[in-house]
Protein backbone atom coordinates (compact mmCIF):
# COMPACT_ATOMS: atom_id res chain seq x y z
CA UNK A 1 0.00 0.00 0.00
CA UNK A 2 1.16 3.45 -0.88
CA UNK A 3 0.35 6.01 1.85
CA UNK A 4 0.11 8.73 -0.83
CA UNK A 5 -2.93 6.89 -2.22
CA UNK A 6 -4.69 6.42 1.13
CA UNK A 7 -6.41 9.80 0.94
CA UNK A 8 -8.33 8.66 -2.16
CA UNK A 9 -9.87 5.81 -0.19
CA UNK A 10 -10.54 7.83 2.97
CA UNK A 11 -12.15 10.80 1.19
CA UNK A 12 -14.37 8.67 -1.08
CA UNK A 13 -17.99 9.49 -0.28
CA UNK A 14 -19.34 6.69 -2.43
CA UNK A 15 -18.00 3.22 -3.21
CA UNK A 16 -15.60 3.26 -0.24
CA UNK A 17 -16.11 -0.41 0.64
CA UNK A 18 -15.95 -1.43 -3.03
CA UNK A 19 -12.76 0.58 -3.58
CA UNK A 20 -11.07 -1.06 -0.58
CA UNK A 21 -12.00 -4.54 -1.82
CA UNK A 22 -10.67 -3.81 -5.31
CA UNK A 23 -7.49 -2.37 -3.80
CA UNK A 24 -6.81 -5.55 -1.82
CA UNK A 25 -7.41 -7.79 -4.82
CA UNK A 26 -5.07 -5.75 -7.04
CA UNK A 27 -2.32 -5.45 -4.43
CA UNK A 28 -2.52 -9.21 -3.91
CA UNK A 29 -1.44 -9.54 -7.57
CA UNK A 30 1.90 -7.85 -6.85
CA UNK A 31 1.35 -4.54 -8.61
CA UNK A 32 2.78 -1.20 -7.46
CA UNK A 33 0.23 1.31 -6.20
CA UNK A 34 0.53 4.92 -7.36
CA UNK A 35 -1.69 7.97 -7.62
CA UNK A 36 -2.22 9.14 -11.21
CA UNK A 37 -4.95 11.43 -12.55
CA UNK A 38 -6.19 11.65 -8.95
CA UNK A 39 -7.09 7.94 -8.75
CA UNK A 40 -5.29 4.77 -7.66
CA UNK A 41 -3.27 3.37 -10.55
CA UNK A 42 -1.47 0.04 -10.42
CA UNK A 43 1.70 -0.53 -12.39
CA UNK A 44 4.10 -3.29 -13.37
CA UNK A 45 7.68 -2.15 -13.98
CA UNK A 46 6.41 1.45 -14.20
CA UNK A 47 3.84 0.59 -16.90
CA UNK A 48 0.14 1.19 -16.21
CA UNK A 49 -1.93 -1.99 -15.87
CA UNK A 50 -5.20 -1.10 -14.13
CA UNK A 51 -6.80 1.72 -12.18
CA UNK A 52 -9.78 2.10 -9.88
CA UNK A 53 -12.32 4.82 -10.47
CA UNK A 54 -15.87 5.67 -9.49
CA UNK A 55 -18.87 7.17 -11.19
CA UNK A 56 -22.37 8.03 -10.08
CA UNK A 57 -23.92 4.69 -11.07
CA UNK A 58 -20.94 2.35 -10.66
CA UNK A 59 -17.30 1.95 -9.72
CA UNK A 60 -14.87 0.21 -12.02
CA UNK A 61 -11.53 -1.36 -12.74
CA UNK A 62 -10.07 0.08 -15.92
CA UNK A 63 -7.55 -2.04 -17.80
CA UNK A 64 -5.31 0.21 -19.91
CA UNK A 65 -4.84 -2.45 -22.59
CA UNK A 66 -8.14 -4.20 -22.00
CA UNK A 67 -8.75 -4.52 -25.74
CA UNK A 68 -5.90 -7.05 -25.80
CA UNK A 69 -7.35 -9.26 -23.05
CA UNK A 70 -9.17 -12.45 -24.05
CA UNK A 71 -12.20 -11.54 -21.89
CA UNK A 72 -13.19 -15.17 -21.42
CA UNK A 73 -16.12 -14.16 -19.18
CA UNK A 74 -17.33 -11.31 -21.45
CA UNK A 75 -17.26 -8.79 -18.63
CA UNK A 76 -15.08 -6.06 -20.17
CA UNK A 77 -16.89 -2.93 -21.29
CA UNK A 78 -15.77 -0.36 -23.83
CA UNK A 79 -16.75 2.97 -22.22
CA UNK A 80 -17.58 4.70 -25.50
CA UNK A 81 -17.14 3.83 -29.18
CA UNK A 82 -14.12 6.15 -29.30
CA UNK A 83 -12.16 4.36 -26.56
CA UNK A 84 -9.69 2.17 -28.40
CA UNK A 85 -7.49 0.45 -25.80
CA UNK A 86 -9.03 0.65 -22.32
CA UNK A 87 -11.80 -1.58 -21.01
CA UNK A 88 -13.73 -1.53 -17.73
CA UNK A 89 -15.25 -4.04 -15.40
CA UNK A 90 -18.10 -2.30 -13.56
CA UNK A 91 -19.51 -2.93 -10.10
CA UNK A 92 -22.47 -1.64 -8.17
CA UNK A 93 -21.83 -3.44 -4.86
CA UNK A 94 -19.21 -5.38 -2.87
CA UNK A 95 -20.94 -8.74 -3.44
CA UNK A 96 -20.23 -8.51 -7.18
CA UNK A 97 -16.55 -7.90 -6.47
CA UNK A 98 -16.29 -10.78 -3.98
CA UNK A 99 -18.04 -13.12 -6.41
CA UNK A 100 -15.65 -12.17 -9.23
CA UNK A 101 -12.45 -12.13 -7.14
CA UNK A 102 -10.74 -15.14 -8.84
CA UNK A 103 -11.79 -13.89 -12.28
CA UNK A 104 -10.54 -10.37 -11.52
CA UNK A 105 -7.19 -11.77 -10.46
CA UNK A 106 -7.00 -13.85 -13.64
CA UNK A 107 -7.69 -10.73 -15.74
CA UNK A 108 -5.06 -8.75 -13.82
CA UNK A 109 -2.46 -11.50 -14.30
CA UNK A 110 -3.34 -11.66 -18.00
CA UNK A 111 -2.90 -7.85 -18.24
CA UNK A 112 0.53 -8.19 -16.64
CA UNK A 113 1.46 -10.87 -19.20
CA UNK A 114 0.28 -8.61 -22.03
CA UNK A 115 2.63 -5.93 -20.68
CA UNK A 116 5.54 -8.37 -20.22
CA UNK A 117 5.10 -9.51 -23.82
CA UNK A 118 5.28 -5.89 -24.98
CA UNK A 119 1.97 -6.13 -26.84
CA UNK A 120 0.57 -2.89 -28.23
CA UNK A 121 -2.96 -1.88 -29.14
CA UNK A 122 -3.37 -1.05 -32.83
CA UNK A 123 -4.90 2.39 -32.81
CA UNK A 124 -6.94 3.79 -35.65
CA UNK A 125 -5.00 6.32 -37.65
CA UNK A 126 -6.13 9.92 -37.57
CA UNK A 127 -7.00 9.58 -41.26
CA UNK A 128 -9.50 6.83 -40.33
CA UNK A 129 -11.61 9.37 -38.42
CA UNK A 130 -14.24 11.29 -40.36
CA UNK A 131 -13.92 15.05 -40.01
CA UNK A 132 -17.39 16.51 -39.39
CA UNK A 133 -18.71 18.68 -42.20
CA UNK A 134 -18.85 21.79 -40.00
CA UNK A 135 -15.14 21.55 -39.23
CA UNK A 136 -14.17 20.59 -42.79
CA UNK A 137 -15.94 23.72 -44.06
CA UNK A 138 -13.85 25.88 -41.70
CA UNK A 139 -10.65 24.12 -42.78
CA UNK A 140 -11.53 24.76 -46.42
CA UNK A 141 -12.35 28.45 -45.82
CA UNK A 142 -9.47 29.33 -43.48
CA UNK A 143 -6.06 28.17 -44.78
CA UNK A 144 -4.28 29.19 -41.55
CA UNK A 145 -6.67 26.99 -39.54
CA UNK A 146 -6.01 24.05 -41.86
CA UNK A 147 -2.23 24.55 -41.57
CA UNK A 148 -2.44 24.85 -37.77
CA UNK A 149 -4.69 21.79 -37.44
CA UNK A 150 -2.44 19.54 -39.52
CA UNK A 151 0.60 20.79 -37.59
CA UNK A 152 -0.89 19.35 -34.40
CA UNK A 153 0.13 15.88 -33.25
CA UNK A 154 -2.09 13.05 -34.52
CA UNK A 155 -3.45 12.55 -31.00
CA UNK A 156 -4.48 16.20 -30.70
CA UNK A 157 -6.09 16.05 -34.15
CA UNK A 158 -8.08 12.95 -33.14
CA UNK A 159 -9.20 14.60 -29.89
CA UNK A 160 -10.62 17.56 -31.80
CA UNK A 161 -12.29 15.37 -34.44
CA UNK A 162 -13.94 13.20 -31.79
CA UNK A 163 -15.00 16.27 -29.77
CA UNK A 164 -16.46 18.02 -32.82
CA UNK A 165 -18.27 14.84 -33.92
CA UNK A 166 -20.07 14.15 -30.63
CA UNK A 167 -23.09 16.50 -30.80
CA UNK A 168 -26.09 15.29 -32.78
CA UNK A 169 -27.08 18.77 -33.97
CA UNK A 170 -25.10 20.66 -36.58
CA UNK A 171 -25.34 23.96 -34.70
CA UNK A 172 -23.79 22.32 -31.62
CA UNK A 173 -20.93 20.95 -33.73
CA UNK A 174 -20.46 24.41 -35.27
CA UNK A 175 -20.41 26.01 -31.83
CA UNK A 176 -17.69 23.62 -30.66
CA UNK A 177 -15.60 24.34 -33.74
CA UNK A 178 -15.97 28.11 -33.21
CA UNK A 179 -14.94 27.84 -29.55
CA UNK A 180 -11.84 25.79 -30.38
CA UNK A 181 -10.52 27.65 -33.41
CA UNK A 182 -8.31 30.01 -31.37
CA UNK A 183 -6.70 27.07 -29.52
CA UNK A 184 -5.99 25.27 -32.79
CA UNK A 185 -4.50 28.42 -34.33
CA UNK A 186 -2.28 28.73 -31.24
CA UNK A 187 -1.06 25.15 -31.68
CA UNK A 188 -2.85 23.88 -28.59
CA UNK A 189 -4.64 20.59 -28.12
CA UNK A 190 -8.19 20.28 -26.82
CA UNK A 191 -6.99 19.58 -23.28
CA UNK A 192 -3.90 21.83 -23.22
Amino acid sequence: MNPKVDFFFTRAKKWQEEFEKLRMIILDCGLTEELKWGVPCYTFEERNIVLIHGFKEYCALLFFKGALLKDAKSILIQQTKNVQAARQIRFTNVREIVKLKPILKAYIYEAIEVEKAGLKVSFKKTSDFIIPEEFQNKLDKIPSLKTAFYALTPGRQRAYIVYFSQPKQSKSRESRVEKCMRKILNGKGLND
